[in-house]
């Protein structure tokens, strides 16, 4: 499971998602990638729900890079305990994720190879996503 080594602080706010990503919006490693048309938090258990999903569709023959990383840390309070006391302890791990953040990428596969893994990955993601290629412009294309 995906988590940061250290953090400054254990506790961090919600935040807002407003706005398109400005980072991580072109696809730089591989070939394909996987495009978020959502704001949402995708939680570590998430990002490895579909990294395993795209990697047993490829079986073995290209490489996946994760672009997306769980920086946020989101608390939680105990089952059946009385309101006040208090913020409650870190429960698990989130990334912030923008409209035409680019979450995945494959590089090393055929098309139809990439776009069904991405199709597999995108079914563990809570956020709309979409299949991009590298030099194609992001904004056009339907769904994954």
């Amino acid at each position: 499971m995906l988590m940061p080594k250290r953090v400054k602080h254990r506790k961090v706010f919600r935040g807002r998602m407003k706005g398109v990503a400005t980072k991580g919006n072109s696809i730089t490693y591989g070939t394909y990638g996987l495009v978020a048309m959502d704001c949402g938090w995708i939680t570590s258990n998430q990002i490895e729900a579909a990294r395993i999903a795209m990697n047993r569709s490829i079986k073995r023959g290209g490489k996946v890079f994760i672009k997306i990383f769980p920086h946020k840390s989101v608390t939680k309070k105990p089952a059946e305990v009385r309101m006040g006391s208090g913020k409650g302890a870190p429960d698990h791990w989130v990334a912030v994720v923008k409209p035409g953040r680019v979450m995945f990428e494959i590089a090393g596969v055929p098309e139809d190879k990439a776009r069904e893994a991405m199709r597999l990955a995108s079914h563990k993601l809570p956020v709309r996503s979409k299949f991009a290629i590298k030099g194609q412009e992001l904004s056009e294309g339907g769904e994954a």
